[in-house]
């Protein structure tokens, strides 16, 4: 493996020649290819079938000069191996059929074994590698422990985490064992993601910007905590939330040797408050995208300009791309964002 790719030496904060950018869900609707492949097979068979989950992985690296791939996967993969009744319905997302909100339920939940229970993604970040032939690092992902345990609680999406909180606030040693079990189960995933050859690690907190810091403090970092420090430090690790602008140096303290940041903070206040001892990733907003391209530029710019050249900048949305984002406006943004920290031309 390369320690040269500027992706990976971003994480580590050393100095590159460029801005390193790669979109989260760059595999995924936007692209026709992907469309294509999902109109003759269900979400879930695409993510179990290494051969499907490896080509829609590349398929963003044919098309666009990113600096790294992202393995196409669910943070939702491991739990049907716990006990978890697990669907992707159509038009709603996953629905689960069982939620956990019991000392019952908790207690009935089964550790998983990455080997015997998710093979199929070892396989495909096999296969991956042997595709991309070191061109790029490979980012391996996994749920942390409060999203996950959130959709489990709620049985899918929700508005307000009623269910969460309840349980949550309501009895909370109930809580702390049903995240002892999560937290091992995200180790274990993660840990297999690196055995198998991932090169880096994104940790998905999505939904714990509904928190407030005191409310982190007590009932998620010490599980997130665990979770860095368990995987340990092989490979780069990335720390990633939406709405976590009073958790950031909360989130800091748990783990991670970069820090996502969402749109709404400005990256140069956030890295202030964060000190510049850890890389930070971020973090232009996605519906910036549908605009045209000169507000694009000046976008992509503004976000440059306010990284200010530091080494530890890995330039990305501050969200997934969204599924009707014009293709060639993703392409225009990857374009600006070498283009214009200085990318050094072919």
């Amino acid at each position: 493996m390369s320690s040269e790719h500027r992706f990976l030496k971003a994480c580590r904060r050393e100095p590159v020649d460029c801005t390193p950018v790669w979109m989260m869900r760059q595999a995924g609707r936007y692209l026709e290819e992907y469309r294509e492949l999902r109109a003759k097979h269900s979400f879930l068979e695409m993510c179990r079938t290494p051969e499907l989950a490896a080509e829609v992985t590349v398929q963003p690296l044919r098309r666009f000069e990113l600096d790294a791939a992202i393995i196409f996967a669910d943070i939702l993969l491991p739990l049907p191996a716990m006990g978890i009744d697990l669907e992707f319905a159509k038009g709603e997302g996953p629905v689960i059929g069982n939620p956990v909100r019991t000392a019952d339920d908790v207690a009935a939940l089964t550790p998983i074994e990455p080997e015997r229970d998710v093979p199929f993604l070892s396989e495909a970040i096999r296969m991956v590698r042997r595709e991309l032939a070191d061109r790029v690092p490979l980012i391996g992902f996994s749920g942390a422990p409060f999203t996950l345990a959130s959709y489990i609680i709620e049985g899918g999406g929700s508005r307000n985490f009623v269910d969460t909180k309840t349980l949550m606030y309501g009895r909370p040693e109930v809580w702390h064992a049903f995240l002892d079990k999560v937290t091992e189960v995200v180790i274990a995933y993660l840990k297999y993601q690196i055995e198998a050859g991932a090169q880096a690690l994104q940790l998905f907190d999505s939904w714990v910007g509904i928190l407030s810091p005191r409310d982190y403090e007590e009932y998620v970092l010490p599980y997130s905590t665990r979770v860095f420090e368990g995987i340990g430090h092989s490979v780069p690790t990335i720390h990633f939330g939406t709405d976590t602008t009073t958790l950031l140096e909360l989130m800091k303290q748990a783990g991670g040797d970069v820090i996502g940041l969402d749109w709404r903070v400005e990256l140069s206040q956030a890295w202030e408050l964060l000190g510049h001892d850890v890389a930070v990733q971020g973090n232009l907003d996605p519906i910036v995208l549908y605009a045209d391209q000169t507000v694009i530029e000046e976008r992509v710019k503004r976000v440059l300009d306010s990284a200010g050249g530091r080494p530890g900048h890995i330039f990305n949305l501050g969200h997934g791309i969204l599924p009707t984002v014009p293709v060639e406006n993703a392409g225009f943004m990857i374009d600006a964002v070498h283009r214009l920290s200085g990318c050094p031309k072919e």
